[in-house]
């Protein structure tokens, strides 16, 4: 925390310093308007009467397919409404379990999914639960398409659970009753799949942090838990680039989220939320969406309806809900500092046990990159804070594509979801730290992309790279926590109780129908006379149309271009001046001293402690375990020093490895357990690991048969001559020529390290892995690798070259 001289001196400057970034980005938005500035390329056409008159035809035409395209998402929107709103989910599906019939009742069921014809599930697979964004809109954005998170986990041959809920919660819930009931989704999935590992847990959005609460809360139920676009550091994010994270400040804090809630009689109305999301992005929302559509008339409806009819639908929270949500996330950002608390107590997501898989992209603006990967700085300020734990973390990184992007593209969840599907299969065999998933794309042969993942070990420390201003951007938002407790306590004290006895159900059903968001819906459908007339015509023109490209269309093009970077100045404008009130106003508040209890220990300049590595323990345990650890260390030891890892190669060595008898007499857990344990010790004392490795296993022996199992792997491993010369040393150290009676039978504790002695750091390292077997049919790319012997693997490897 900065000095009293230190925060004087900041606030006499802070004014001038942000005038100055103020006009710099000013500065930037205009040279970006004038750099998107074109010329008009006028066609050259050899009869201008004809080519205007054939331009006036087709807009005549398009204007009034376009205009019946918006009837029938009018349509749309009141034949869902009428339906209940259910589900928008690709495939067929059963609600198994429905959460309106608890003890506690949620507007919550969980439904299992029914695999389409000529996909083969496999029951012992690991089962994948998927929790879609409550956020304004209804569930199934994460099984929209074929071609999608639910998709490739069904192609898989994975059983596929969908967490569903309804439009009107019920009387009285809570957060923690739908994270209670999420537990008993989890209790339920694993009942009806007892041989298979435990529950892949896929977040999207704010589904990512309804996840981790459920983690969080029960990690006994969850096996491995992916976050897709989801915010968890909430004040995260980088100046002029994340204009959200300002919102919540320069509204007062969540007094609005209670008033927004009095007005529909105790329930908050989900279509604020999508309109705060349309409102990021005006030229896409009021030009760039509508025209790509009017342009492309004649094929893209289809698509246009199909989004919207989910797009459109807008759901409820109770009060409850939402002010839990803005207090202790938007606003307060309790979570990762585990001060958000629920009936059941706080949430500390340092009770993580499941390996997590963060997705994120920096093209998202909802989700910056920095929201979604802060929550591991701020639980593991070190790699070895993250490695002392015994957590697993795997970031994938997207670089373009936005928010919705994330879920609903179908070449994102051929490529990316796809190889996190692959990647789960073996994330419990990776020693604890965190790693950057990497995707290569390879054309094959027949001339369509194929993907290649690979895995490579990071330092915790490179995530502050994410972030400007070492993250001291942040402080002022411990000032708006505390204005927000203020501003709602002067609003539930002198306005509630009069504003809300006026607000009957029928008063907030209809404020709701009043919305804008809805009124664009009813207001241009059947209802209306004129889009009624204007089908009838919309009918005659598509029997005559025919479609063209004018030779006039590339002005009509320009001047929608312009619109939309005028409205991106307008944008940026805005998001600067947004920016600027904020820090003028909180910055200063902060560095008067507001909200001073609530800045965590990340920002404060004594930091957060280091974890404390009891030595002398370790250094204890390293001669200590059994032939099963004795075979984990090997294998950590002969992947020393390795650039990367792949995970179709991990995939089948693991499977290899596994065999062994003594590792295959291990349960799961057991297992994984021995692996976090023996990646620790590797990691912290890598040479006296090495020295004492032939003391684990029982006999020469033993340790001979342990160097033949990994040599018969190693030898059949393609480009594997970094791990066989680790293998080699490794022998020549552990098996010099001795009698048998000189095979070492106590183990001497090594001495611990002195204060001046730093333990040697391994660097990134991974298991050899055999070579893919023979490709499962397309129905069943689950299947496990089949059991084959090393001159298997080596004819198997050969025919692959060759091919």
């Amino acid at each position: 925390m900065l000095s009293s001289s230190e925060r004087l001196a900041t606030a006499s400057t802070l004014p001038v310093r942000l005038g100055l970034l103020w006009q710099r980005r000013l500065r930037d938005a205009l040279t970006r308007f004038a750099h998107a500035q074109t010329l008009p390329q006028v066609p050259f056409t050899a009869n201008p009467f004809f080519a205007a008159v054939d331009y006036l035809t087709d807009t005549f035409e398009r204007q009034t397919l376009f205009w019946d395209t918006l009837r029938q998402r009018g349509d749309n929107y009141l034949e869902h409404a009428k339906a209940g709103k259910p589900p928008l989910l690709h495939f067929d599906y059963d609600i198994i379990v429905d959460g309106r019939k608890f003890k506690r009742p949620v507007n919550y069921a969980l439904a299992a999914i029914t695999p389409p014809a000529g996909v083969v599930i496999d029951p012992n697979a690991r089962p994948y639960v998927i929790i879609d964004p409550r956020a304004g809109h209804g569930p199934g954005i994460g099984g929209f398409k074929d071609d999608s998170e639910v998709g490739m986990a069904l192609r898989a041959g994975s059983p596929v659970y969908f967490c569903l809920f309804f439009p009107e919660p019920e009387a009285g819930q809570t957060l923690a009753d739908v994270t209670a009931a999420e537990a008993d989704f989890l209790r339920e999935v694993i009942r009806r799949h007892p041989e298979s590992p435990k529950p892949a847990l896929v977040g999207n959005c704010q589904g990512g942090w309804a996840a981790m609460l459920v983690a969080a809360q029960s990690p006994e139920l969850v096996g491995a838990l992916v976050m897709n676009g989801a915010p968890v550091s909430y004040w995260a994010g980088n100046d002029g680039g994340n204009p959200m994270r300002y919102a919540g400040g320069n509204l007062g804090g969540a007094w609005t989220a209670l008033l927004a809630s009095d007005l529909g009689n105790g329930k908050f109305d989900g279509a604020y939320l999508v309109d705060n999301f349309e409102g990021l992005d005006p030229a896409n929302t009021l030009v760039k969406k509508t025209y790509h559509l009017y342009d492309q008339i004649d094929t893209e409806p289809p698509r246009f309806l199909e989004f919207e009819r989910w797009w459109g639908g807008y759901f409820l929270m109770n009060e409850e809900e939402i002010r839990w949500i803005v207090e202790n996330l938007f606003i307060g950002n309790n979570l990762t500092e585990g001060k958000a608390v629920s009936q059941a107590g706080a949430f500390d997501l340092r009770q993580l046990r499941a390996p997590v898989v963060v997705f994120a992209s920096m093209g998202d603006n909802i989700t910056p990159p920095q929201q979604a990967f802060n929550w591991i700085l701020d639980l593991y300020p070190s790699t070895a804070a993250l490695k002392h734990s015994g957590q697993v973390i795997v970031g994938l990184e997207h670089k373009t594509t936005g928010h919705l992007g994330i879920f609903v593209s179908a070449k994102i969840a051929q490529k990316e979801h796809a190889k996190i599907v692959e990647l789960l299969q073996v994330i419990e065999t990776l020693e604890p730290g965190l790693y950057q998933l990497k995707i290569d794309t390879i054309t094959g042969d027949d001339g369509k992309p194929h993907y290649s993942a690979e895995l490579i070990e990071r330092e915790v420390e490179e995530l502050r790279g994410l972030q400007k201003f070492e993250r001291h951007d942040e402080a002022p938002f411990a000032a708006v926590e505390a204005i927000s407790t203020l501003s709602t306590s002067i609003y539930s004290t002198l306005v509630r109780p009069w504003l809300a006895p006026l607000v009957t159900e029928d008063a907030a059903q209809l404020g709701r129908q009043l919305h804008p968001l809805r009124v664009q819906h009813w207001g241009w459908s059947s209802l209306n006379p004129l889009a009624k007339l204007n089908a009838g015509i919309a009918e005659a023109v598509r029997e005559h149309r025919q479609p063209r490209d004018p030779e006039l269309r590339p002005l009509e093009r320009w001047a929608s271009q312009q619109l939309a970077t005028s409205l991106d100045l307008y944008r940026d404008l805005r998001d600067a001046t947004s920016e600027l009130q904020f820090f003028q106003t909180y910055g200063l508040l902060g560095l008067a001293g507001v909200g001073v209890e609530h800045i965590p220990d990340y920002l404060k300049k004594n930091g957060q402690a280091e974890p404390q590595f009891d030595d002398n323990a370790l250094l204890a345990r390293l001669p200590k375990g059994d032939n099963a650890d004795g075979m984990i260390r090997l294998a950590l030891l002969i992947t020393q020093g390795l650039p990367s890892i792949k995970v179709e190669r991990r995939s089948a060595a693991y499977e290899w490895l596994v065999q062994e008898r003594t590792l295959a007499a291990l349960d799961p857990e057991t297992r994984h357990a021995k692996i976090r344990e023996q990646a620790l010790l590797v990691w912290r004392f890598p040479a006296e690991a090495r020295k004492t490795l032939p003391q684990l296993f029982g006999s020469r022996e033993a340790l001979v048969t342990a160097f033949e199992h990994f040599d018969a792997l190693v030898h059949v491993i393609p480009d594997a001559a970094e791990a066989l010369r680790n293998l080699e040393e490794l022998r020549a150290e552990a098996l010099p020529t001795r009698t048998q009676t000189e095979w070492p039978a106590a183990a001497s504790p090594a001495v611990a390290p002195t204060a001046d002695e730093k333990p040697a750091r391994t660097v990134t390292r991974r298991k050899p892995a055999a070579p893919k077997p023979a490709a499962a049919p397309a129905a069943d790319t689950k299947a496990k690798p089949a059991r084959r012997t090393p001159s298997a693997a080596k004819t198997a490897t050969a025919k692959e070259d060759k091919e």
